[in-house]
Parts: structure tokens; C-alpha cells; sequence
């Protein structure tokens, strides 16, 4: 697969990075390992990482592709924070899910962007991941009135100055976003924002004289709005807006790898 270099930062990714927002519901956790195992062996080099996604079982599942493969980088995030905790088995994810069905709240992330729940955070994401570092720790879906920006910079920094961050930012909706390019934040060193290709959201960051460096949502917004086109011709385009970054991709179905690698062949 092509590997890029994300601008502003010294982390090289492949083009295509790999979502795990929905791993949990690929099945049994051998099954989830096989399609981490199968991405890597389709050339995806850079997993994309929450606390709250499968109420902590994707950093966890994670750990083990990370001991075979040294070489994987990871983006992991911080501020959205599982119900429950993130280290609960897989039983009590799944009853936890299914009980939200009908109440809702019992399934509701919990938002924190204080800096002593962060550290907590950090220090959980490693332990889970098995790793001394994180290549890409990003802020999730933060806003700026809930932020005092100069302190996250400031602990941010220190992370980076420890060698447990590589490189920080945010990982928001255009909406979110917008603030903190206004105030010329430096947490928007690196950015990974939701894009279509009828609302081409992402344009905010020119408008900013800033580059696309991670974009994701190409498919949910194709399947939920249009254009009614391929997943090939959709990604193809979507490789089009973000020239030279990466893009956020997710499947449940191992088959769908040799789809991603073919395109970007096809491009190449």
C-alpha cells in the first residue's frame, strides 16, 4: 500500500489508515484479531484508536497486532470516555450495548477534557496498547469553550518532550473545528476531520491555508446521502480531495481489504 507523510509531523502512514470505531461488532475477539491481521498483511500500517470504541476492546484487541507487528503506528484519542470504564470483559460490552437499545444512557460516553483525567487516560491507553508511546494522541470531538487551550498545549508538549506522544491535535467535525482555527490554535497542528463528497466539509482547512492531512466519513455520508456511485468511484474521489493525506476506512469483512489495496493500485 502507498504510504504518505503526514504534513507538520514526521509520521509516515499508509494512505489508507484503518478504523476501528466498529471492530467490536465484527464478532469474537479471534475474529476481530484475524481482520487486524489481515489489514496489516493488506499493507494498512496505521490503525485509528479510541478509548471509546468497543468501550476499550480496540486498544486492547490492538495489543496484540502491535507485539507481532513493532512497526504498526496508531492514532488513539483522548476526551470521550467509555460507560462502564474502558477494561470491562466482552460480556458486559455487549449487555451494555444492548441495554442502550432501550435506555439509551446506559451505553452514553461520558465527555472529560480536564487535564488530571487525561493523564488517567493516557496512562490507561498504554497499558491496554502494550506500548511506551503513541504516535498520534488526538483530542476527540472537543470544543473550544470546554478547553483552557494553553493548558492542554502545555501538557501536551511535555508528552511529546517524554517521548509517551509523538505528535498531537484534534479529531473533530468541521463545526468543532472552526474555532480553533480561528484563534490559530497550536492544537491543530494535525487535524482528522469528517468529509463527504456532497459537503466537502474538509474545505474549511484551505480556507484556513491549512492542508488535509486525515480525513474519514467518505461512505457513511455516500450511503446515507449520495452520490449513489461505487465504493471504488467514492474513494477514488475521495483520494481526489485529499491529495496528499490519508484517509480513515473501516470494514467488518475481511474481503474488503483486497477492495482498499486495488484502488490505490489503481491510482498509483
Amino acid at each position: 500500500m502507498q504510504s504518505i507523510q503526514i504534513s507538520n509531523t514526521n509520521l509516515k502512514t499508509s494512505r489508507f489508515i484503518f478504523g476501528t470505531a466498529s471492530l467490536f461488532n465484527v464478532g469474537a475477539r479471534k475474529e476481530r484479531l484475524n481482520l487486524l491481521s489481515a489489514a496489516v498483511d493488506h499493507g494498512f500500517t496505521h490503525f485509528d484508536l479510541a478509548p471509546y470504541y468497543g468501550f476499550g476492546m480496540s486498544e486492547r484487541d490492538m495489543s496484540f497486532i502491535l507485539k507481532r507487528h513493532p512497526f504498526i503506528s496508531v492514532t488513539t484519542k483522548v476526551g470521550i470516555y467509555s460507560p462502564g470504564g474502558e477494561n470491562q470483559s466482552a460480556a458486559s460490552i455487549f449487555l451494555r450495548k444492548l441495554a442502550g437499545r432501550i435506555y439509551s444512557p446506559i451505553s452514553k460516553p461520558s465527555i472529560n477534557f480536564s487535564i488530571a483525567q487525561a493523564q488517567i487516560s493516557l496512562e490507561g491507553s498504554l497499558r491496554r496498547l502494550g506500548r511506551d508511546h503513541i504516535e498520534l494522541y488526538m483530542l476527540h470531538e472537543p470544543t473550544w469553550d470546554l478547553l483552557n487551550s494553553e493548558e492542554w498545549l502545555k501538557w501536551l508538549e511535555t508528552k511529546v518532550q517524554a517521548g509517551l506522544v509523538g505528535n498531537f491535535g484534534l479529531a473533530l467535525t468541521a463545526d468543532k473545528l472552526e474555532p480553533f482555527l480561528e484563534k490559530k490554535s497550536k492544537l491543530a497542528n494535525v487535524v482528522q476531520v469528517l468529509d463527504s463528497l456532497d459537503r466537502k466539509e474538509a474545505d474549511i482547512l484551505p480556507s484556513y491555508a491549512k492542508p488535509l492531512q486525515i480525513t474519514y466519513g467518505y461512505l457513511s455520508a455516500m450511503y446515507d446521502r449520495g452520490p449513489k456511485i461505487s465504493v471504488e468511484d467514492a474513494l477514488k474521489a475521495a483520494l481526489g480531495r485529499n491529495k496528499d493525506g490519508a484517509i480513515i476506512v473501516s470494514t467488518k469483512k475481511i474481503k474488503r481489504l483486497e477492495q482498499y489495496t486495488k484502488i490505490l493500485k489503481q491510482i498509483s
